[in-house]
């Protein structure tokens, strides 16, 4: 088998509602642009992926992809997966990250499809379902956090994460408020990298006291040696390393300085399903945590599930709200069971049902 063609159809998503994470996203709304890359080889198969989100158009990686990695996969073995992926990041520094990830996710769709199983089969079935938590935008008031965790609680999701503010004092009211109204219910706090050491540590001892799950991402993303220093004052676990965009290298002096309890990461934003299934086994061998982040859009989502299907070392599925500004390009996406469950799909590779007639209708180019 070979692969005999390579292409990347850019497609319109609209209406997207106005949104906030933290400063690093800004405030962003209305449209974007996925793209639906193609994997084609000489017996019919074809891999497929996304590539894009809400706030990063697939405008922004495509044509790099296209220019840097397309030549690396002509004429190739997909099956021959691992070598490839050894290939494509040797074009990093010209086609960035993301466009790794999205085309070791279509690797690993075509080989599923190849083989007639799964992903989560190929590589090694752990679990068919995971518990979900809601993950919040930046929302207005604290009461505004209060109230909609209640509402997942109530709808029996697992847990509920805050994305604050991001100015300490009001982070720790909305944490507050959070708590007051949820009892026990496990609870997150996000901090979007968006504090100094001091009121880093103001804010991680204050959810240490109301007992939050976990404290993520208070401090910038290469901040090593403040996270050092945090961890030695706190007894909360610190999940880090969700971000710089880099791959399985970055990894290794978080864990030699024991600067984080958990390590981070997704298909998009550490290239592809290989980084997360090598960095969550490298987990493991130190009885940390692999917490698997939202992807950036559906397709990726599903990619993330069949990773977090096959290993043991992730506790939750994250759903980042509003559900418009993340889910787009499927027939059917990934849903939230009555009993807080996702159930991780059994087709053949991603078993996704892509909906090629949106795509069709809202094209916008063909990259080749």
């Amino acid at each position: 088998m070979k692969i005999i063609d390579v292409t990347l159809t850019l497609f319109a998503w609209d209406d997207i509602p106005p949104t906030t994470y933290g400063a690093h996203t800004g405030r962003f709304s209305g449209k974007s642009a996925l793209g639906l890359l193609r994997l084609v080889t000489d017996q019919g198969l074809e891999g497929h992926a996304f590539l894009g989100s809400a706030m990063n158009p697939a405008t922004t990686d495509g044509q790099g992809l296209i220019t840097h990695l397309k030549p690396v996969l002509m004429g190739k073995n997909p099956l021959q997966r691992e070598l490839l992926n050894q290939e494509i990041w040797k074009r990093q520094r010209s086609a960035g990250v993301r466009a790794i990830g999205a085309v070791d996710v279509a690797l690993w769709d075509l080989v599923g499809k190849a083989m007639g199983q799964p992903i989560h089969r190929l590589l090694g079935t752990y679990r068919e379902s995971v518990p979900a938590y809601a993950s919040s935008a930046v929302l207005a008031s604290p009461a505004a956090y209060a109230e909609e965790a209640v509402q997942f609680m109530e709808n029996g999701w697992a847990a509920y994460k805050i994305h604050p503010p991001t100015r300490w004092k009001e982070d720790i009211k909305v944490c507050e408020a959070v708590r007051n109204a949820v009892g026990d219910y496990t609870i997150m706090l996000d901090s979007t990298w968006s504090y100094d050491y001091p009121a880093a540590v103001r804010v991680g001892l204050a959810v240490q006291e109301l007992g939050f799950h976990w404290y993520e991402d208070p401090l910038a993303d290469q901040d090593i040696y403040n996270y050092v220093k945090l961890k030695q004052q706190l007894s909360i676990p610190i999940l880090a390393t969700e971000y710089p965009i880099t791959g399985l290298d970055s990894y290794q002096p978080w864990i030699m300085q024991q600067a984080t309890d958990y390590l981070r990461g997704d298909v998009a934003v550490k290239g592809g399903i290989t980084t997360l299934v090598k960095t969550a086994h490298l987990a493991e061998a130190f009885r940390m945590n692999y917490e698997v982040h939202h992807g950036g859009n559906s397709l990726n989502n599903v990619a993330n599930l069949h990773v977090i299907a096959s290993i043991r070392n992730t506790e939750f599925f994250e759903v980042l709200l509003p559900d418009a500004a993340q889910k787009y390009g499927l027939e059917q996406d990934i849903v939230v069971g009555r009993d807080g469950q996702v159930h991780v799909p059994n087709g053949p590779g991603l078993g996704a049902a892509i909906d090629f007639a949106l795509i069709e209708r809202k094209k916008i180019a063909v990259l080749s």
